[in-house]
């Protein structure tokens, strides 16, 4: 295709489409529900990686300065 090309078929796209789009229903999601003790848990799990992340990497750190 040519640039007149491309410019004659962007002359049939108008705005004025826009109005006439399909209505698209939305669904409110349920909520989740999670127990406490597996909030915790998740929390707790999580920090401890993090801890075990940080000591791993300052180990290393250790090991490559000598």
């Amino acid at each position: 295709m040519s640039a007149p090309d491309y410019a004659s078929e962007a002359d049939n796209y108008a705005d004025d489409d826009l109005d006439e789009a399909d209505i698209v229903e939305w669904y409110e999601a349920r909520p989740i529900n999670v127990s406490t003790a597996v909030a915790t848990g998740s929390i707790v799990a999580a920090f401890a990686l993090g801890v075990l992340t940080a000591v791993g990497a300052l180990t290393l750190i250790g090991y490559l300065d000598d």
